[in-house]
Formats: structure tokens, C-alpha cells, sequence
């Protein structure tokens, strides 16, 4: 399912407009990215939790010239999905 097909689904389960799902949709993943910058978490109870998570610095190898690099330190978004949803996909 694309973005597309998410807005459909949400006018049709809420009976609302295309243009209000979108809307709607779009300030749900601003939120989570604001909220994500500011080095906080989202957690939808049932569906899982957004976080930030510090990824350390390490040595990797440029496979091409097999050349060792360095990676550098990195804030990365993670998401852990909650007990509702995992029971839902089994």
C-alpha cells in the first residue's frame, strides 16, 4: 500500500474527503517527524512506538577498492511495533 492508497483507505473508513484524509495523514507524519528531530518518541498504544536511536561510529570497507572508511556517528528513526499490531499480521 503507497500514500495514495492509504488516503483512500482512511476517506472511506472515516467517510470523509480525499483532501481531509490527506490532510489528516500529513499531519500525523509531521508530527512523528517533529517530534522524531526533537529527539523524543511517539508511541500509539496498540500500534507501536517511533524512536530515535544513536548509531556509533564505526570502520567499513569500500567494497570496490577494498579500501577501509570511516561511517560516522548517526541518529537513525526506528520503530518497534506494538503487541495489537504484531497479533494482527500473525
Amino acid at each position: 500500500m503507497n500514500k495514495t492508497e492509504l488516503i483512500d483507505h482512511i476517506a472511506t473508513s472515516a467517510d470523509i474527503s480525499k483532501a481531509a484524509a490527506a490532510r489528516a495523514l500529513d499531519a500525523v507524519i509531521d508530527g512523528v517527524t517533529t517530534t522524531l528531530a526533537k529527539n523524543d518518541s511517539v508511541t500509539l498504544v496498540g500500534f507501536g512506538t517511533f524512536s530515535v536511536s544513536e548509531r556509533a561510529a564505526r570502520t567499513g570497507r569500500n567494497p570496490r577498492t577494498k579500501e577501509e572508511i570511516k561511517i560516522e556517528a548517526a541518529k537513525v528513526p526506528k520503530f518497534k511495533a506494538g503487541k495489537a499490531l504484531k497479533d494482527a499480521v500473525q
